[in-house]
C-alpha cells in the first residue's frame, strides 16, 4: 500500500472513531435525560365516625352453689337483655352467651380459706351499627347497678369494648385521588425549583389504608390514613 493509501485510510479510521466517540457521548447524554425522574409520597388523611360497636356487658356472681348461680344468672340475664330493649336494641343484636364457671377452690395455693368457692362470668354482647344508640346506653349502666347487676370493665378473654369503621370502600376513590393530586404538587415544586418541567408518570404505588383511633379518649372516631407514592419525569 502507497504511503499516501495508508494515510487516507488512517485519517478514515480516525474519523470514525471520533464521530463513533460523539455517538456514544449523545447517547450517554440521551438515556441520562431519559432518566431524570423524581419520587414523591402523596398524603391523605381524614376523620370518621365509627359506624360499627362491639360491647361485651360483663358481670359476675359468687356462690357456692352452681345450680343456684345458674338461676341468678339467668334472671339477671333477663334484666339486662330488658334494660337494652327498652332502649331500642334490636333483638338480632343482642346475643347472651353461655355463663362461665370457675371454681376458685380449685385454682387456690396452699389452704386458702374461701367464703365463696364458685365465680361465674356472664357476658350479653351487642353488636349494632346505630353507634350513638350504644354510646347512650353505655352511660345509663347505673339503672342496671340499682338492679344489683354491677358491671365491670375488665377484658374478657379478647373482648373489650371495641368500635369498627366498615365503609373503607366509599371513601377509597376519593382518599386516593386527594392524595395523588397532594402528590403532584409536591413534584411540581421540586421541578419548578430545578428549572425543570414535570412529565407524566412513570411509576405509582398505592400504599395501605390505615384505620386507627383518633386517640385513647375517643376511640369511636377514627383516622383514615393513606400515602401514595408516584414516580414523574423530569424534562
Amino acid at each position: 500500500m502507497k504511503s499516501n493509501e495508508k494515510i487516507v485510510a488512517a485519517s478514515i479510521v480516525a474519523l470514525g472513531i471520533v464521530v463513533m466517540g460523539f455517538a456514544l457521548r449523545s447517547g450517554i447524554v440521551t438515556f441520562k435525560d431519559m432518566d431524570r425522574s423524581v419520587s414523591v409520597k402523596g398524603l391523605a388523611e381524614r376523620e370518621v365516625m365509627a359506624d360499627k360497636v362491639t360491647w361485651p356487658l360483663i358481670y359476675k356472681e359468687l356462690g357456692n352453689d352452681p345450680a343456684e348461680m345458674y338461676e341468678t344468672l339467668e334472671r339477671k340475664n333477663k334484666q339486662v337483655v330488658v334494660f337494652l330493649k327498652s332502649a331500642g336494641i334490636k333483638d338480632d343484636d343482642i346475643n347472651v352467651n353461655p355463663p362461665v364457671i370457675r371454681d376458685r377452690q380449685a385454682d387456690s395455693y396452699g389452704n386458702e380459706t374461701m367464703s365463696f368457692r364458685y365465680m361465674a362470668t356472664s357476658v350479653i354482647t351487642v353488636t349494632s351499627s346505630e353507634v350513638d344508640k350504644v354510646r347512650s346506653l353505655m352511660r345509663r349502666q347505673a339503672e342496671l347497678m340499682k338492679q344489683g347487676i354491677a358491671l365491670v370493665t375488665e377484658e374478657y378473654g379478647s373482648k373489650s369494648i371495641v368500635y369498627e369503621f366498615t365503609g373503607l370502600n366509599k371513601v377509597k376513590p376519593e382518599m386516593v385521588e386527594e392524595a395523588t393530586k397532594n402528590a403532584r404538587i409536591t413534584a411540581q415544586k421540586f421541578a419548578d425549583d430545578s428549572g425543570s418541567s414535570l412529565g407524566d408518570i412513570k411509576n405509582a404505588q398505592q400504599g395501605q389504608f390505615s384505620i386507627d383511633n383518633r386517640d385513647d379518649n375517643t376511640p369511636y372516631i377514627k383516622k383514615l390514613r393513606v400515602v401514595n407514592t408516584i414516580v414523574y419525569s423530569l424534562k
